[in-house]
């Protein structure tokens, strides 16, 4: 019976977390194809309260993803990784080839709010070499 309970919970747990991917999924997709379109007010409306607060503008914003982030805002494919949790907060592992044939490992932060699933940070992973 212990059994059964703890498979039970751990399908349960299982099912949670795959209803919020979805949502948490489409939100840096959205982010993604707006980035791609140049269109930063529809990009930066998909970032949470704190880094609007970091940037102020949508221009600013723009400026700091081209810069900063260029296969984010030039992507060439996106792959959807894993969902999981760190220390109470939830991270999307997102995998991008640019454009120049590159992949790189991205980790999304995501914040719940009452505007739905909003971006609270990015981390690009650092490359793994290959080795002989």
């Amino acid at each position: 019976m212990r059994l059964f309970a703890g498979l039970l919970t751990a399908a349960f747990l299982a099912s949670a977390a795959m209803a919020q991917e979805d949502p948490i999924q489409q939100t840096i997709q959205n982010q993604l194809n707006a980035l791609k379109a140049d269109d930063f007010a529809t990009a930066f409306s998909f970032a949470s309260p704190t880094i609007k607060g970091i940037f102020g503008t949508p221009d600013r914003f723009g400026m700091m993803v081209r810069q900063g982030y260029p296969m984010v805002h030039r992507p060439g494919t996106v792959k959807m990784l894993e969902l999981r949790e760190v220390a109470g907060n939830l991270w999307q592992r997102v995998m991008i080839t640019d454009e120049q044939g590159r992949t790189h490992l991205l980790d999304y932060q995501m914040i719940e709010t009452a505007d739905g699933w909003q971006i609270n940070g990015v981390q690009l992973l650092p490359s793994v070499g290959v080795g002989a």
